[in-house]
């Protein structure tokens, strides 16, 4: 980092003192280009992200999120865009603060949450709870604009006691998911993506059909579930125009979303099938063709390569607002699954061709081997002496002795079950059947009462 600024230097090793995403390589996106795909709030947050990750584009996004901020009424939102780039660059004019449009915004933001709070109140008082669903809107709306965030979402939550029609429903949930993904709120995303999902024939609906799977697909993203984000991406649907949903992703964040997720938990015969032979996703994958390209290299056997294209869009990745924490994981999990599917045809494989295939410049992948083992993720054993890798054999004879034992003891289990309740009945108890307790068989409650007696 010579190269830098003493201010950017700061600027940077502060974000990495709190651990953030520090990248500092050029990306191969144009900012200009990619901001414009965006639409809605969704712009600033992208900006500020990539000035607070990206030392090459720093000052640039740095310098847009201050001219988005302004542009909105989100007193907050410029204050923490001039902050950042007070540090980062404080020569540049945008770090000068704008204390009078600061004031004057002030001012209109109170001036309309008191007249928009004026109307909810006497809308409450005439009773029409049409008026009132639409007064708690136009209060969310406003709320959500200027940053305040949980108050939008009550505001919100509160259109739900006078919705009377499902697109009352859908539009108060959708509000409430614009919300959530702001406040990277994911449980609350998944739960009213749930009810507008509940919704008869709304699955059906060509506009909503790729809202729910995406919006889906990034709420378990950003929960760490990467098979449920993945099974939902890839059954979105491009049929509808997309701009029903470029104010949370593009058609090229999906390709790259869904492609990366499936090559972290499909095989090879699932990612050929429900990947690139997919009519609905392949769509997608027209606007991303690198990420067609590293599947398509992944499902061919040339785990080399598909690792190599990753690698290069790999500084782009981290500089997306959903993707960029959960990168090393999934390139980790990708990585795997190559060095083992690499490894399955062979009975042992030299550490050296493992690393001239796998591992960086002037690195070893040992330690990664070690690892998998321990982890149980790859079945082998590393000869150090001989600097193999040697596949575990497994033992046919042994594996049916274990598996005649468990059956036995299986089978033993449920006669001794069976003959107790057996017994029951016979001394005229009363076996009721009780609550299924989780991840077990049903438990059994007897009743002290007498057959006779009842």
């Amino acid at each position: 980092m010579a190269h830098l600024t003493p201010d950017l230097q700061n600027y940077f090793g502060h974000m990495r003192q709190q651990g953030g995403v520090v990248v500092e390589t050029l990306p191969k996106l144009d900012l200009d280009s990619y901001i414009k795909n965006y639409e809605g709030r969704t712009q600033f947050d992208r900006l500020l992200h990539i000035g607070r990750s990206s030392i090459p584009l720093c000052v640039d996004a740095l310098k847009a999120a201050v001219k988005e901020a302004k542009a909105g009424g989100d007193v907050g939102r410029y204050n923490e865009a001039w902050e950042n780039i007070r540090v980062a660059a404080p020569h540049e004019p945008e770090a000068i603060k704008d204390e009078e449009w600061i004031a004057r915004q002030k001012d209109i933001n109170k001036k309309e949450s008191t007249r928009l709070e004026s109307n909810l109140s006497g809308y409450k008082q005439n009773g029409i709870k049409e008026s009132i669903r639409m007064g708690n809107e136009d209060l969310g709306q406003h709320y959500e604009q200027i940053g305040k965030l949980k108050e939008a979402s009550d505001a919100y939550g509160r259109m739900r006691h006078e919705v009377s029609t499902t697109k009352h429903i859908m539009d108060c949930c959708q509000r409430l998911i614009s919300v959530a993904l702001q406040r990277r709120d994911w449980s609350s995303i998944i739960s009213n993506i749930a009810k507008i999902s509940s919704i008869q024939g709304v699955e059906d609906d060509r506009a909503m059909q790729p809202y729910i799977k995406i919006v889906s697909g990034i709420g378990y993203l950003g929960q760490g579930l990467f098979k449920e984000a993945a099974d939902n991406l890839l059954r979105a649907d491009l049929s509808a125009p997309a701009d029903t949903f470029n104010d949370i992703a593009t058609p090229n964040d999906v390709a790259i979303y869904g492609g990366l997720l499936a090559l972290a938990v499909m095989d090879r015969g699932r990612l050929q099938t429900r990947v690139l032979d997919n009519p609905q996703f392949r769509v997608f994958l027209e606007t991303e063709s690198h990420i067609r390209k590293a599947i398509t290299h992944f499902v061919s056997g040339r785990y080399s390569a598909c690792l190599s294209i990753l690698e290069s869009y790999k500084v782009d990745y981290l500089l997306d607002i959903y993707l960029s924490k959960h990168v090393e994981n999934i390139f980790s999990q990708i990585r795997q699954k190559c060095i083992t599917q690499y490894f399955v045809p062979f009975s042992c494989v030299t550490l050296d061709s493992l690393n001239e295939t796998f591992a960086h410049d002037g690195q070893s992948i040992e330690a990664e081997l070690v690892d998998m083992i321990r982890s149980g993720s790859l079945n082998a054993r590393i000869d150090s002496e001989s600097r193999l890798l040697v596949a575990v054999q497994s033992d046919p004879r042994l594996e049916m002795q274990y598996a005649a034992l468990k059956a036995a003891r299986k089978y033993e289990d449920e006669a001794k079950e069976r003959l107790r309740r057996i017994n029951l009945i016979a001394a005229g108890l009363e076996v009721k059947a009780g609550k299924q307790q989780p991840g077990g068989d049903a438990a059994w409650t007897e009743s002290a009462s007498l057959g006779a007696a009842s």
